[in-house]
């Protein structure tokens, strides 16, 4: 393959994600893996990628050393945890690489450490990298514009049973669009915790329900209820590989772009 393509490391390679993540690389015309990141003392490190994940090698062997491995790097695919991609964010600026990340359950101290970053380097993050759920985003936040507080908002996902944060980083962009819809701080309207005697739903909340279950991919619905009728916005995530794939293109898109901090409404160019 071309030494002249963009060279991509996968962190957390050993996980679904970056399995999926390292096979569309390596299937790519128009990126080289080079570079594949696991957490020291894991079985994986020291071996092959191919043969680690039960087939042939390919020539990119697992390892433990950020470092060095973005050193090489062009660009960074990043699904891991909060505090990994913190730290791989100030490794992948001071290799000028793109760190894509797609990482969920960030909290503010993770996002200013991440923007702090992104002044030395190109930064694309999302919760969610699919096509489709992007278009969702745009379409949330133009139906709350339109509609007023007389319109209750539910967001309601379903993920598999071995997630561990709720709500789903994707829900929570789908709030912060409905949030910026309607002109509130979604901080102030958001309605995260229903169990016994509640009372009455307040006015302009927006609430959220998390369902855990199975192999479920992802399963988003913004719902927009008010008397006698209700809007349902749907998105459906059948194959994870439509966020590897919207992962590798950002990072492609990335290549051109100045430092700073930008996310898949800006790649897809909506």
């Amino acid at each position: 393959m071309s030494d002249h393509l963009p060279g991509i490391v996968v962190t957390g390679a050993s996980g679904r994600m970056g399995r999926m993540l390292s096979g569309i690389v390596l299937a790519s015309d128009k990126a080289r893996l080079v570079g594949a990141l696991e957490r020291p003392g894991h079985p994986w490190v020291g071996q092959d990628l191919g043969t680690a994940m039960g087939g042939a090698e390919v020539g990119v062997t697992v390892t433990d050393d950020p470092l060095e491995a973005f050193a090489r790097a062009q660009a960074v695919l990043d699904f891991t945890a909060p505090a990994a991609s913190v730290e791989f964010a100030a490794l992948a600026a001071q290799a000028r690489a793109v760190h894509v990340i797609g990482t969920t359950g960030l909290e503010p101290e993770h996002l200013a450490k991440i923007a702090a970053a992104a002044r030395h380097a190109v930064i694309v993050r999302a919760g969610n990298m699919s096509l489709g759920l992007n278009l969702l985003l745009g379409l949330t936040k133009k139906v709350a514009a339109a509609l007023d507080a007389d319109w209750d908002i539910e967001i309601v996902e379903a993920h598999h049973n071995r997630k561990v944060d709720a709500p789903s980083g994707t829900a929570l962009m789908l709030g912060e669009a409905a949030a910026e819809g309607r002109g509130v701080d979604l901080a102030e309207v958001s309605d995260r915790g229903r169990d016994g005697i509640t009372g009455a739903r307040k006015r302009g909340d927006i609430g959220f329900v998390a369902i855990r279950g199975g192999d479920i991919v992802g399963e988003h619905d913004v719902i927009f209820a008010s008397e006698g009728e209700r809007i349902v916005i749907r998105h459906l995530a059948t194959d994870r590989a439509i966020f590897a794939r919207g992962a590798l293109k950002a990072a492609l898109w990335g290549q051109a772009q100045k430092p700073g901090e930008y996310d898949m409404a800006d790649v897809l160019g909506l």
